[in-house]
């Protein structure tokens, strides 16, 4: 099977189950496209049905009676941090395969990949470092209470194409330390990063069954979430792929972390010059091509400086140099697939339609004729509650609403489903807190799309269940047992 230049997998034409690359038992493939080229530009082998079925099998075999959860934390802790090392000397491949897959800048991949491989090393060094099993006071006499954090079980590890290695190694890194069996399935867009951890995996010496590797398209996706050996989902996507998911998991009560869609607000106050907001906002709504649940896609700016700042981002936007993904000049790349071309261009129409100002973009640029790509574009004078301001697009689109004041601002900001993400632009630091802390989103940044992944990461409302990053991103995959034992009596 063909593979982008410089990216390397041994048996691509294979799926991972316990602890073997096996041919898949409808002998399927998936296609790779590059949104640059739109051609073909790798092919990995495509999971079905009968082959969840044995991945779960491989990790409920390997959870139940295997070694990997009876291990001790810092026991674990070492082979996650050799798989960090193998996957520290890929990181040119995992970049090259980032770029391959959706078009992200190469500019960009590298700092991405370093960023998931930095993950493992983080979890490495939680594990060693959490109280796995505490002593706690009783209010029972003559008895002591041991709490104990102990794995969750299998898990089914989904992630989305957008950024496919960082995420899946915010929920691959943590399930393993704290002892859990892991399924995981990219998108079928993005299975390259995939294969190059559990290659890692492999070499890093995990026991059979403990990581399993299955890409599939959504109708095998769903039936791995509805098997009954998945103790729990971790699942990056859309919110209404995390409401079907949430609604099996609930049937059967499993566990799930959900972290879904947005539509983030920035507030701008009335001390952030315009030259500066638009910079912060044209230059945020092009990282990845708009391609990112948290981005700031919803700008709330005081009215009476509406038209002056929609002047400047549009001025800024059309600054933006558009190109390839592998041009080491280029700012914004193509969107990742030619589906979501199509849906920026649905949601640009119904903008207009519902009588947002196109102030500039909203088309294909007319010097790209190869590929997937999208001008920067900026709708102002828009309603809170059109289309396009109630909706994610997942796009390079920016909405420009106007306030009153700054109650007005923080009520619009609000007046959504979703909360994962926002921003406050000010120079006043003492503001951001005071504003922040009157959003109902999981992450406030100061002055612009602002996140360390090392901290909670996930949402209000419908963007999401739980936390990714840090120990609450471990939490999750823990189950706590609380024993209460008598204390010897007294001589």
């Amino acid at each position: 099977m063909s593979m982008p230049a410089g990216v390397t997998l041994t048996h691509p034409n294979k799926l991972h189950i316990g602890g073997r690359w096996v041919a898949p038992s409808a002998g399927g493939h998936i296609d790779v496209v590059s949104p640059d080229t739109e051609q073909v530009v790798a092919a990995v082998a495509e999971a079905t049905e009968p082959d969840m079925d044995a991945a779960v099998s491989a990790a409920r075999e390997a959870f139940d009676r295997g070694p990997w959860p009876r291990m001790e934390p810092a026991e674990r802790a070492a082979v996650v941090r050799k798989m960090a090392g193998l996957l520290r000397e890929r990181q040119d491949e995992l970049a090259r395969a980032f770029v391959a897959e959706i078009g992200a800048l190469a500019s960009f991949a590298p700092f991405a990949a370093m960023g998931g491989t930095g993950t493992f090393d983080s979890y490495a060094n939680i594990a060693e470092q959490y109280e796995w099993v505490k002593e706690q006071p009783s209010t029972v006499p003559g008895h002591k209470v041991l709490v104990i954090r102990e794995p969750v079980g299998v898990v089914a590890a989904i992630s989305p194409w957008n950024m496919p290695y960082a995420i899946m190694a915010q929920k691959v890194a943590p399930a393993l330390v704290a002892g859990c069996c892991v399924i995981m399935k990219p998108s079928p867009e993005t299975p390259l990063d995939a294969y190059i951890i559990a290659e890692a995996a492999e070499r890093a010496g995990l026991p059979p069954g403990v990581l399993n590797l299955v890409p599939a398209h959504r109708e095998a996706a769903d039936y791995l979430v509805r098997n009954p050996g998945v103790d729990k989902i971790s699942f990056t996507g859309s919110t209404a792929a995390g409401r079907r998911i949430a609604s099996v998991a609930g049937e059967r009560i499993a566990r799930v972390t959900l972290e879904l869609g947005g539509k983030s607000a920035a507030i701008v106050l009335d001390d952030m010059p315009a030259a500066v907001a638009a910079k912060i906002l044209a230059r945020t709504i092009i990282v990845l091509s708009g391609q990112v649940c948290a981005m700031l896609s919803r700008a709330i700016v005081p009215a009476v400086r509406h038209d002056e700042i929609a002047a400047a981002i549009a001025e800024e936007m059309r600054s933006v140099k558009i190109g390839y993904s592998t041009d080491p000049t280029t700012e914004m790349g193509p969107v990742a697939m030619k589906r979501q071309l199509e849906r920026i261009e649905r949601y640009v129409d119904l903008g207009v339609s519902e009588g947002a100002r196109l102030v500039t973009g909203g088309r294909r640029p007319p010097h790209l004729k190869t590929g997937y790509f999208f001008e920067p574009t900026l709708f102002a004078n828009v309603g809170n509650r059109m289309t396009i301001a109630r909706e994610e697009i997942f796009g390079p689109v920016l909405s420009l609403i106007p306030a009153r004041d700054l109650d007005h601002a923080v009520e619009l900001a609000n007046e959504s489903d979703y909360g994962l993400n926002s921003a406050v632009l000010t120079n006043d630091v003492d503001a951001v807190y005071r504003v922040g802390r009157r959003l109902r989103a999981g992450n406030v940044g100061h002055n612009g799309m602002k996140a360390d992944f090392n901290q909670p990461f996930g949402g209000f409302k419908q963007s999401g269940v739980g936390r990714e990053g840090g120990i609450e991103g471990l939490m999750p995959y823990i189950e706590t047992k609380t024993m209460l034992i008598e204390r010897p009596a007294a001589a």
